[in-house]
């Protein structure tokens, strides 16, 4: 059931992230500016799906930076095998799921929840879910 959480938070953060990445190619050559893009188009599209506040914005961005520059990390670790990348990439996605959690409402919470269940068609388990699915 982790697994399944695990692949859904993502899947939907690497979702984001993609869409960022996609739009950098037509920005500047600057490094800097490439590697802040794909974080902040995350951070918008999460911050509209989940409406977050200015200061939940200012708590997520350096989760999105460190999920970000993790993924590049891994994805560029040529010595990982599939099966290892895939386990790597899901720890660093729960990591990031759960420090976002913290500070999302209830509401929020469950939107995150309904945005996962809509990438995978259903739902999905959580940390601390004690109901068998």
């Amino acid at each position: 059931m982790i697994r399944i959480r695990l692949l859904a938070a993502g899947t939907v953060l690497m979702f984001a992230l993609s869409i960022g990445a996609q739009q950098t190619t037509t920005t500047s050559p600057d490094t800097h500016a490439i590697a802040a893009a794909p974080v902040e188009q995350h951070l918008k599209v999460i911050s509209e799906k989940l409406a977050l506040t200015a200061d939940q914005q200012d708590k997520a961005r350096p989760i999105l930076q460190e999920m970000h520059d993790g993924s590049q990390k891994i994805n560029d670790d040529q010595t990982l095998t599939a099966e290892q990348r895939h386990a790597a990439m899901g720890e660093l996605f729960m990591k990031s799921d759960k420090q976002m959690r913290e500070f999302l409402t209830d509401d929020q919470k469950k939107k995150l929840d309904e945005m996962e269940a809509q990438m995978h068609g259903g739902p999905h388990d959580h940390p601390g879910d004690t109901a068998p699915q």
